[in-house]
């Protein structure tokens, strides 16, 4: 996003306008394709972001793992504020599946809690920013107290060892 995303940028602020964009995905370089950044965006969003075995593969990596996971937030947050391309959808997806599921938000909790709370909180600053548009008032509520859970388990944690 830093690069594709703020040329989009770039180009939207001189301009007016977004322009069109587009990927090119040489992964099979006997059917090359070019999709547009929305198509590609949603493509990859399905097949590993949100992809269970992908998800379940950053878990046997622990810390790392967690850390890929806020990762993979912070890029797709980059992206959507550079080119618009993160539909509410997948920030309702990413939030039941990195947040609000049981198991992933026990992996997070104990394998790297500061990737826990990064994803809520850049997820919360999506909908305040209102690249969020529409979230369900339920499911941003969970997201809220996930956050402060977090961040008095965090002050906590970091109060206690200076005692």
């Amino acid at each position: 996003f830093q690069y594709h995303g703020g040329m989009v940028a770039t180009v939207r602020a001189l301009r007016g306008t977004a322009p069109e964009a587009y990927i090119g995905d040489s992964t099979r370089p006997e059917t090359v394709r070019t999709r547009t950044l929305v198509e590609e965006t949603s493509r990859v969003f399905r097949a590993r972001v949100v992809n269970p075995r992908w998800i379940e593969a950053m878990r046997r990596h622990g810390y790392k793992g967690a850390f890929e996971l806020a990762a993979t937030v912070d890029y797709l947050f980059g992206y959507d504020a550079t080119t618009g391309v993160v539909a509410d959808w997948m920030y309702d997806k990413l939030t039941q599946e990195y947040v609000l599921d049981e198991t992933n938000q026990a992996f997070l909790k104990e394998a790297n809690p500061w990737a826990l709370h990064g994803i809520a909180e850049r997820l919360l600053e999506a909908e305040s920013r209102g690249m969020w548009e529409k979230p369900d008032p339920e499911t941003l509520a969970a997201l809220r107290r996930v956050f402060l859970e977090t961040e008095g388990d965090l002050e906590g944690a970091e109060g206690s060892e200076d005692d």
